[in-house]
């Protein structure tokens, strides 16, 4: 195979995955983005974590609703709880890796905010802790997996979104959580502000 049929291997991969996995997550994606969008109405916020990829995805997520998507609009509540880093060096340090987001769900969270938890297995031991957290507080999980959800899906109560990405491979999986991301926050955006 030559280096070119390799990369464009990776196109048809891509586009193939995104293609399955339309009909089976619009609504979960769609629903979600509407109790976002009830919290964010409500004066609540969004809190989001992830490790690796996945947190820089959950940052990528807080940054277009504080600041921007596609739209010019005011700023939208969101944290991203993988940036600060004396505050996850001191949980690791002084507690347990696993409580990093856990820990600041509970000093943070709200009852009616919500939490998107990511994680590409859904087998995340610290996201996992942060979902029990938030459900402690009366907050919503919105969670982004793949493969089989893993122990996340099992986690989940009917009052959570779970948006599992129907295949194995890892890049896949956070290509279309990226995706899953940018159609949050269009959604989002035309709940509360309109426009096409």
């Amino acid at each position: 195979m030559t280096l070119i049929a390799r990369v464009a291997e990776h196109f048809d991969d891509s586009a193939q995955v995104k293609l399955d996995s339309k009909n089976a997550l619009t609504k979960p994606i769609a629903d979600a983005a509407q109790a976002m969008v009830a919290a964010l109405l409500n004066d609540r916020k969004i809190l989001a974590c992830g490790n690796g990829g996945s947190a820089a995805d959950a940052q990528h997520f807080a940054a277009e609703l504080v600041n921007r998507f596609e739209v010019e609009r005011p700023g939208l509540a969101a944290i991203a709880l993988t940036t600060d880093s004396s505050v996850i060096t001191s949980i690791a340090n002084d507690y347990d890796y696993n409580l990093i987001f856990s820990k600041q769900v509970r000093a943070l969270g709200m009852e009616g905010d919500v939490l998107i938890a990511i994680s590409t297995s859904g087998n995340s031991a610290n996201v996992m802790e942060a979902i029990s957290a938030a459900h402690d507080r009366g907050m919503i999980v919105v969670a982004l997996t793949g493969r089989d959800g893993g122990k996340m899906g099992a986690m989940l109560t009917a009052n959570d979104f779970h948006i599992c990405v129907p295949t194995q491979r890892t890049a896949r999986i956070q290509e279309v959580h990226l995706l899953t991301i940018h159609c949050l926050c269009d959604v989002i955006d035309h709940l509360i502000f309109g426009g096409e």
